[in-house]
Order: structure tokens, then sequence, then C-alpha cells
């Protein structure tokens, strides 16, 4: 395995409930990229996504996944989170009696520690603190001015009662106050109007010009929302493999042709 490359999925192959899902799929990326994954309804472009953070219903029955030279396979879920990588899922789940500000204040210092930990050899040192909240509430009003969301929103219980506009709001904010190297967006557009959907967009494109290092691949049926982020790369997805690859035209043949045209024909029946 080539471990100059940053992010790298290979020969990977997935089951649900003993069900093959992804079928030897590949994918490469380097920092700071936009990469996109389109397919059909039951392709594996969800699978992939829990894949990557290490959901536990996905099993892994072939191949790697590996961030910065290191195989994350391994690695339970909040490890993978403190390594760098991040999940805005299709469908949050709501946290009833926790509110945003306390979730996003707890997570942004398990990283803090993580950090420290992660460069002293596994040890935390004892003079880490946790983030003043006076520096947090000013990190937080400013995600929630470029998400443009009211300050109440810090107050309510997460993702309980939430809009799903407001939902996917939430799940960018994590992204904004955790700073991921990797940020993988599962059908962030699912369930959003046409106003929200540029609303979260244009937060993610902010976050990605303050740090252009941050890698972004997103997941989505429909071009739409990459009128919004702009791939450098587009990957469709048939059948749990990467059956085309290309440029962000790639996506615009598919909003005009579907996807018929990349399925592997039938075989004849003799």
């Amino acid at each position: 395995m080539d471990t100059s490359i940053w992010f790298e999925v290979k020969n990977l192959h997935v089951s649900v409930a003993g069900k093959p899902i992804l079928k030897g799929l590949n994918l490469s990326m380097n920092a700071g990229e936009v990469h996109a994954i389109m397919g059909p309804n039951g392709s594996g472009k969800s699978t992939l996504a829990y894949s990557i953070m290490g959901h536990p219903n996905y099993t892994v029955t072939q191949g790697d996944i590996v961030f910065e030279g290191k195989n994350v396979l391994a690695m339970k879920p909040d490890e993978r989170s403190r390594l760098g990588l991040f999940l805005a899922f299709q469908y949050p789940v709501a946290i009833p009696g926790v509110t945003v500000a306390n979730f996003l204040r707890t997570a942004v210092n398990a990283r803090i520690k993580a950090t420290a930990a992660a460069q002293h050899d596994g040890v935390l040192p004892a003079d880490v603190k946790s983030i003043s909240i006076p520096e947090f509430r000013k990190q937080l009003r400013d995600a929630m001015r470029i998400l443009k969301v009211d300050d109440s929103f810090a107050s309510r219980y997460l993702n309980d009662g939430f809009s799903g506009g407001e939902k996917k709001r939430a799940e960018i904010l994590q992204m904004a106050l955790l700073k991921p190297q990797l940020a993988v967006l599962d059908e962030t557009d699912s369930g959003l109007d046409i106003d929200a959907l540029r609303i979260v967009s244009e937060g993610v494109n902010i976050l990605h010009e303050r740090d252009p290092q941050m890698g972004i691949l997103v997941i989505t049926h429909y071009q739409r929302l990459l009128n919004y982020i702009r791939p450098q790369f587009v990957h469709v997805l048939i059948n749990g493999q990467v059956a085309e690859s290309g440029g962000p035209d790639l996506a615009l043949q598919l909003e005009e042709r579907g996807y018929d045209w990349l399925r592997e024909p039938e075989p004849e029946v003799k």
C-alpha cells in the first residue's frame, strides 16, 4: 500500500447482516481535495460513509481504510474521530436532555485532550486545559453566524424537535467546532429545501476556505448539491464498486443520462 496517499480505501468489502454491500471498492484522496460520491439507491454510498467511521453494524470482510498512513479499521469510532475523521449523518439522532452547547463543548474538550495525548506518545500532559467558556462561546457564536442560526439554537436539546434543515445545520456546526481533517457528508442535502441547502452548503464552503487542507467527501444522489459544494472529482458507485470516476462534468452527465449507462448489461440467457 502506498503510504504517501493521504486517504485511501483499498479493495474494501463490507457486509451488513451477512449481505455483501461493498464489493472491492477503491478510492483515494489528497489533503484539501473535494470528492463527490454518487450512485443509485442501494449502491453502497452510506455503507462507505459508515464503514469509514467504524459503525459496528457494518462488517469489513476484506480491504483497508488508511488515513495519514494509519489503518483505521482496528480503531473504534471515537478514536477515528480524534484522528481527524468526521461524519455528518444523513439522519442525525436526537439526544433529549443534552443541549447543543454542552454537547459541542464536551466534544471540543475531548478533541483537545486527544490531540495533546497524541503529541506526547499517548500520555495526557497534566497541564492540558479544557477550552475556556468565553473562548468556546466565541467560537460557537462565530460558527452559528456562518450557518445563520439564532443564538437560542445553542440552548436547545440536540436534534430534539429540530426540522430537517436544523438537523443538518447542527451537523455542520459540529464540523465547524471540531475542525476535522477529513469530513464525510452523507447525503447532507436529504430533506432540505433550496434555501436550507444553500445555507448549509455555504457553511461548508466557508469552513473549507478557512482550512484549505481539509478534505471533503460529499455523498449525494443528486447533482443539485454539487452546484454549491463543487467537487474536483466525482465517483459513481454501482453495485458496491466505483464504476466511473471523472471531473465535475460527470455529475452533469448523470443528471442528464441517469445511471443505466454505467450498469453492466445482464448476461444473455441461452
